[in-house]
């Protein structure tokens, strides 16, 4: 499945993907398997924060077969420039999108939520990936 970069960051200059953008690439994937994809949330409290989990849950039509991957993403209680329905639905948002990775086994460590650091350089050494990258 290729599931292309589609958005922009504005603020941070990067390409990222969204759960829409996983989504879109899956759908023609699931008729040609005769698969369907359910995803839902629920809030959960811990140690005084509350996070959005997303459940990914991929269905065989024909077996009733399904396999489960869980995201979690932390809801703020305010975020700048947003109401209260956007706080919610960006999380849900995020915590999808990394329910889907982690269901379809989608590596983001190049994608800039995991890299990027707003322009402040990092002295951490950088390490060689090349026999992971071999296997795929």
């Amino acid at each position: 499945m290729k599931a292309p970069k589609g958005q922009t960051n504005k603020f941070g200059g990067y390409s990222y993907r969204s759960c829409e953008d996983i989504l879109t690439a899956l759908k023609p994937l699931l008729i040609i398997q005769e698969c369907s994809i359910v995803i839902g949330d629920e809030l959960v409290a811990l140690e005084g924060r509350v996070f959005v989990r997303a459940v990914a849950r991929l269905l065989d039509n024909d077996t009733d077969d399904a396999i489960n991957a869980s995201g979690f993403a932390e809801h703020a209680v305010t975020k700048k420039g947003m109401d209260q329905a956007q706080v919610t639905g960006s999380a849900s948002s995020y915590a999808r999108k990394y329910a889907l990775n982690g269901l379809f086994a989608i590596d983001d460590a190049k994608d800039a939520d995991a890299t990027n650091d707003h322009g402040k350089a990092s002295n951490k050494p950088t390490t060689n990936n090349k026999k992971t990258e071999e296997l795929f």
